[in-house]
């Protein structure tokens, strides 16, 4: 007989929002462009990407609050980098599911 799994709705939500922050395609340039050069500051991101200000801001702010990104400040400066066992963790999740 198969084991019945539980199934946890508040980290089903949890994994969907993950999934759905680096579900756009400047979100993945971001994360690449972090994934080369650890920290950047927004200035550094939407210089190297080629978009707005205003653009990589929210994306930034998309990936901060799905728990993807930290931010520390640095006198003006607020330098983004990725939350590396996070990541790390969404990959290994989804390698699970793609081999199921």
């Amino acid at each position: 007989m198969k084991k019945k799994t539980a199934i946890d709705i508040q980290k089903l939500e949890a994994a969907a929002g993950k999934l759905r922050a680096i579900a756009h395609p400047m979100r993945i340039a971001i994360i690449d462009l972090l994934t080369e050069n650890k920290k950047l500051t927004v200035t550094e991101i939407y210089e190297c990407l080629n978009i707005e200000q205003a653009a990589a801001s929210h994306h930034l702010n998309i990936l901060k609050n799905k728990g993807l990104l930290d931010s520390k400040r640095d006198g003006k400066m607020i330098y983004y980098s990725l939350k590396i066992q996070v990541l790390a963790n969404l990959i290994d999740c989804i390698n699970q599911c793609v081999s199921a």
